[in-house]
């Protein structure tokens, strides 16, 4: 690798909206997030389905599931 072309990495603490905490290492010394592991439905398991038309309904129906 070239020399002094490459950031310097150092640790990182990320700060999620939802609170959480945890350190990764890259070139920033801090970061905010909107979501994180801890909060997003995908990964908390309370992931709903907004079904306003009946589209869900419908294409159960249509497929016979």
């Amino acid at each position: 690798m070239k020399k002094d072309i490459h950031p310097e990495y150092k640790d990182c603490k990320v700060t999620c909206a939802c609170g959480n905490t945890f350190e990764i290492r890259t070139n920033k010394e801090s970061m905010t997030i909107d979501i994180c592991n801890e909060c997003h439905p995908f990964f908390t398991g309370s992931e709903r389905s907004v079904d306003a038309a009946g589209r869900i309904e419908k294409f159960k129906k249509k497929y016979n599931l």
